[in-house]
């Protein structure tokens, strides 16, 4: 089958086609033949092994200490199910599903395989492949971030630094589903596509800074990777969290250990993958109140340049890699 491989660390071009032998799905596996991938964080922190200040080791660690030991990335997927092992009960072939294997990655390929316990749902009717691929990693993030982090509740004001990723432009989505007033953050060029989210108050952070506000926000969710309690501590109303979905070591270290008054707390950590999550997203995408934001899609031969442009400035939302039938 073809795939996208890669045989060492570096930039998108280590990012090669190869033929490699397609997957059978083992008694409790499910094999899907893959229609949309994407480009998260996790794909480009396995490839280019750029990892945040503090945590350098830990990535080669978790993705292979001297080349990579997964050699197909994809963080999510979605397709149809070609196949499934003789203990599967949940899926049938020709099944439409979506799936986050994360850091087990496999969706840079025509077939992927995983089994039947691991966060993988039915697609919604009214989501398309390409959508459905782009919204587990971002979805799921902003979903145990919000939900499960940092208990989210009808009325509460949330400030969503750097709304205009793939993990923000979710969180934006899911935490007015959630019933809370959003204060959401992005650069000039992306204020009406935030605003199209629908945040309630839109902040051009080259203009504006949201760390100024006192007693303004019950949660803060950053996903820039900028944000520090000794910064936007004062900006938290009494017990207000301040999530880090993405920080280095030592802005974790200094949030946590940052002096903290009114019950405000700063809560790092990760999401893990969990079909459970997966099944809310769907039925939220179902409902038509989440649709994963989708910037550019690249065949599946161009992932390169797809990887190039996940890393510009200038986009909006998720990056999708598409796989068309054979």
């Amino acid at each position: 089958m073809k795939a996208i491989t890669y045989r060492s660390y570096g930039a998108p071009e280590v990012l090669q086609a190869a033929d490699i032998p397609k997957p059978a799905p083992k008694p409790d596996e499910v094999l899907v033949k893959v229609r949309a991938t994407s480009v998260t964080a996790g794909d480009y922190r396995a490839r280019s092994l750029d990892m945040p200040p503090g945590f350098a080791l830990l990535g080669r660690l978790i993705f292979g200490l001297f080349g990579p030991r997964r050699q197909v990335l994809g963080t999510e997927f979605a397709g149809v199910v070609e196949a499934v092992g003789n203990k599967v009960t949940r899926f049938a072939p020709g099944d439409r599903v979506f799936a986050y294997p994360g850091a087990a990655f496999g969706g840079y390929a025509e077939f992927a395989v995983l089994p039947e316990t691991a966060a993988i749902a039915p697609i919604p009717d009214n989501l398309d492949f390409d959508a459905a691929a782009a919204m587990s990693f971002g979805g799921a993030t902003a979903l145990n971030f919000l939900r499960d982090k940092g208990n989210i509740k009808p009325g509460d004001l949330v400030l969503i630094i750097g709304a205009s990723g793939g993990v923000g432009s979710a969180a934006v989505q899911l935490a007015k589903a959630f019933g809370a007033h959003v204060t959401a953050t992005a650069s000039t060029g992306k204020l009406d596509m935030v605003r199209a989210l629908g945040a309630d108050a839109v902040l051009d952070h080259s203009r504006q800074d949201p760390a100024a506000a006192a007693d303004a926000y019950d949660i803060i969710l950053d996903t820039s990777g900028t944000a520090t309690y000794s910064r936007y501590g004062k900006a938290l109303k009494p017990g207000g969290r301040l999530l880090l979905v993405s920080s280095n070591l030592w802005q974790m270290i200094g949030s946590l250990l940052a002096r903290k008054t009114g019950g405000r707390k700063a809560i790092p950590g990760y999401a893990p993958e969990s079909a459970e999550e997966l099944r809310f997203l769907a039925d939220l995408a179902g409902r038509g109140d989440f649709k994963p934001c989708i910037d550019k899609r690249f065949p599946l031969t161009h992932a390169a340049r797809a990887h190039c442009y996940y890393e510009s400035p200038a986009r909006k939302g998720n990056v999708v890699i598409t796989i068309e039938p054979a």
